[in-house]
C-alpha cells in the first residue's frame, strides 16, 4: 500500500494554524462561558492585548511535554502521573472528581467513570488537538490517543466520543477541507447512537434542510440541551452550527460562540479547525494582531518546561510527529511534496483501531510496570460489599492501549481477611473470586505477573458514600483552586 504523503512545510504552517486558532476562538469566547441565551459578536468583545488564559490548550501542553518525556505511545498511568504533577489543582466538574479519584488511588479508566457525573462534559472534546497533530492523515489512530486521554475524566461519557469525533476531523483536515467529508469521518470513528452523533446529525440536517442559523441553534436547545451549561452534547451542535452556517473565519467563530453555553470551548475547538484548514493563510490579520502569539497559561496549570509561544509549541509538536510518523509511518510519512493514493478516501475512514479502543473495559484500573500494562477488571464500581464475592478480572498487555495478551503468570492476593480464589481463565484474563472481610473500609488488591507487581484500591460502602450530582469538589476559599492543591504558596513566592 502506498503511503500517503504530507509536505512538511504545509503540515507545520497548518500546526501554527491550529494552535493560533484555538487562542483566537477561546478568547472571543471566554467572557460570554456559561450564558445559556444567544449572543450577538461580531468580534472581539473588548480591546486586547494577549490571549485569554484557557484549560482548553494548558492541558494539551502538558500531554505535550509527557509525550516528551516518556515516548510517543503513552500509557494510561503516563497522563495519570503528569496530571497529578501539573493540573491537580483545576477544582472543576470532571477535572476535580478525576482528581479526587486518583487521589483515592483509583486509577484510569475507573478514575474518570466512578462518581463523575460530568463525564458527558467539554473537558476531554477541548483536548483533541495534539492528537491530530500528532497522526497527521491517519485519523483512527488520533481517535484512538483521543480516548486513552478522555479515559482519565470522561470514560463511558460523551465526552470520550466528542474528543474521538474531533482528533480524528482534525487529523483529516490536513488532507481535505470539505467539512461534510470531515464530519463523517468524524462520525465514523464514534458510536452511531451516541448523543453527541446525533446532535451532530441534526445540525447536518438543518443546514441540508435550508433551516436558518437561529431555528437550527432553537432545535439545538430544544432536543438537545442540558442543565449543565458545559455539557458536551449541545455545545457539539452549536460548534457544527458555526462551521457550517458562516462565511468565513470570523463569522463562523462568532456564529458558534452566539449559540451561547460553552463558548470559550466551542470558539477554541472550531478556531483550531478552521486552522488546519485554512493554514496561516485563512486567519486574518485582524483576528491575529489583537491576541499576538504569546501563550498565557491558567493560574491553576504547573508550568515546568511548557511552551510559551505558539512559535515553540508548533516546533515542539511537529518534532513529536516526525517521531511518531517514524514509529507508526506505515500509512502517512511528512516529505517536500505532498501525494495522495487513489486510496486516500477510504484510508481516512478506517475504524478498526477506534472501534477496537470504545470496546474497552471503563470499569478497569491500569498500571504500567516496565514494558507491561496490568489491568484490574473491576466487574462494576470499584466499591466491594462486606461478605460479598465479587468476580475480577486481570488482564497484561505490552501495548500502552491494554490489549492483552494470554501467557502471563498472574496472581492475585489481597489483605488480612479477604479470601482471594482463582476461578478460571476467559480469553487472555485470569478470573479470580474476592469477598472482603465482614468489616473493612478501604483495601489494595496485589497482582503478580511475572516478575512485577501492581496494587488497586478496592472501596468499601463507608469510604465511598457517593458524591452529590452537579456539585464540584471543595475549593480554598483565597485561590479557588481544588483545596488539596491550593496555589497560594505558589502564588506568593
Amino acid at each position: 500500500m502506498t503511503a500517503i504523503r504530507l509536505s512538511e512545510t504545509d503540515y507545520c504552517d497548518k500546526v501554527f494554524a491550529c494552535w493560533l486558532g484555538k487562542n483566537i476562538g477561546g478568547t472571543l469566547g471566554a467572557p460570554y462561558e456559561g450564558r445559556m441565551e444567544v449572543n450577538d459578536l461580531d468580534f472581539y468583545g473588548s480591546p486586547l492585548t494577549e490571549a485569554a488564559p484557557n484549560d482548553d490548550l494548558d492541558f494539551q501542553l502538558v500531554w505535550l511535554e509527557m509525550l516528551e518525556d516518556r515516548g510517543v505511545d503513552p500509557t494510561l498511568s503516563d497522563f495519570a502521573d503528569y496530571w497529578q504533577s501539573h493540573v491537580a489543582a483545576y477544582p472543576w466538574n470532571e477535572y476535580g472528581l478525576c482528581q479526587r479519584n486518583l487521589s483515592r488511588g483509583l486509577r484510569p479508566p475507573i478514575s474518570g467513570a466512578f462518581e463523575n457525573y460530568y463525564v458527558d462534559e467539554m473537558g476531554s472534546p477541548i483536548r483533541s488537538e495534539i492528537w491530530a497533530c500528532l497522526c497527521p492523515g491517519d485519523p483512527q489512530r488520533a481517535a484512538e490517543l483521543a480516548w486513552r486521554d478522555s479515559a482519565l475524566d470522561h470514560a463511558g461519557g460523551e465526552g470520550t466520543y466528542g474528543e474521538m469525533f474531533w482528533a480524528a476531523v482534525e487529523s483529516a483536515a490536513f488532507l481535505l477541507d470539505d467539512p461534510l467529508a470531515l464530519i463523517r469521518i468524524g462520525l465514523a470513528m464514534i458510536p452511531p447512537a451516541s448523543n453527541i452523533s446525533r446532535v451532530i446529525r441534526e445540525a447536518l440536517w438543518c443546514r441540508a434542510d435550508g433551516k436558518r442559523w437561529a431555528e437550527a441553534r432553537q432545535r439545538i436547545v430544544q432536543w438537545f440541551g442540558r442543565n449543565q451549561p458545559c455539557n458536551a452534547v449541545p455545545n457539539h451542535g452549536f460548534m457544527i452550527l458555526g462551521w457550517l452556517y458562516g462565511r468565513d473565519f470570523g463569522d463562523r467563530l462568532c456564529k458558534a460562540v452566539n449559540c451561547g453555553f460553552d463558548t470559550d470551548c466551542t470558539g477554541a475547538t472550531l478556531g483550531a479547525v478552521l486552522g488546519l484548514l485554512g493554514g496561516t493563510a485563512g486567519i486574518p490579520d485582524r483576528w491575529r494582531e489583537p491576541i499576538g502569539e504569546r501563550i498565557v497559561l491558567h493560574p491553576y496549570t504547573r508550568p515546568g518546561g511548557l511552551p510559551t509561544s505558539i512559535d515553540e509549541l508548533t516546533d515542539r509538536t511537529a518534532a513529536l510527529a516526525r517521531r511518531f510518523l517514524a514509529e507508526h509511518g506505515d500509512s502517512v510519512v511528512l516529505g517536500d511534496e505532498a501525494y495522495l493514493p487513489d486510496e486516500t478516501i477510504s484510508l481516512l475512514f478506517r475504524n478498526e483501531i477506534a472501534r477496537d479502543a470504545l470496546a474497552r473495559d471503563v470499569n478497569a484500573a491500569c498500571e504500567t510496570r516496565g514494558d507491561l500494562v496490568i489491568a484490574l477488571h473491576y466487574g462494576g464500581e470499584p466499591v466491594l460489599l462486606p461478605g460479598v464475592t465479587r468476580t475480577v478480572e486481570v488482564g497484561v498487555s505490552r501495548h500502552p492501549g491494554f490489549r492483552e495478551e494470554p501467557g502471563f503468570d498472574v496472581s492475585l492476593e489481597g489483605p488480612s481477611g479477604f479470601s482471594v480464589v482463582r476461578l478460571d481463565d476467559r480469553g487472555a484474563r485470569a478470573r479470580f473470586g474476592v469477598t472482603p472481610p465482614a468489616e473493612f473500609r478501604d483495601a489494595t488488591l496485589r497482582v503478580t505477573a511475572g516478575e512485577v507487581e501492581a496494587d488497586f484500591v478496592v472501596l468499601s460502602p463507608e469510604a465511598s458514600p457517593g458524591f452529590p450530582s452537579g456539585t464540584n469538589v471543595e475549593t480554598c476559599p483565597v485561590c479557588h483552586a481544588r483545596k488539596a492543591a491550593c496555589i497560594c504558596e505558589e502564588k506568593n513566592r
